[in-house]
């Protein structure tokens, strides 16, 4: 589960969101398509038409692994950071009700204004 005293995942680099169907193909719901998805070290991020899934790879072998669900509908607010010169990172900041706030560190040109057009869409 996310640890949300320590919301934030580092450093999110961009990846086909095909690449990630086998991760998460089993959770899909009838419907639900991967718009972006997102790798740090061992774990990744997606985005779909419903929700945010966060995939926590636990253990030194890996084949432990966590999902945490968080839906469009429970975001009560949202911000985006774009990257500036010196702070090559973008960051997005999600609220949720009763859950609190996750933190996402996007490295390098990571197109943050899409993401919050596309959270924008599902939630406003």
């Amino acid at each position: 589960m996310i640890d949300f005293q320590n919301p934030s995942f580092i450093k999110l680099s961009r990846v086909d969101p095909a690449n990630a169907d086998g991760q998460f193909a089993s959770l899909l719901l009838d419907g639900e398509q991967i718009m972006m998805a997102f790798r740090g070290m061992r774990d990744m991020v997606v985005f779909t038409t419903k929700r945010i899934i966060a995939l926590n790879v636990q253990g030194m072998t890996g084949k432990k692994k966590d999902f945490t669900s968080l839906p469009y509908n429970r975001i009560q607010a949202f911000s985006v950071e774009t990257a500036g010169t010196f702070d090559r990172d973008a960051e997005l900041e999600v609220y949720f009700s009763a859950l609190g706030k996750v933190k996402f560190e996007f490295a390098g040109s990571t197109d943050v204004a899409y993401l919050a057009k596309l959270i924008g869409h599902y939630v406003l």
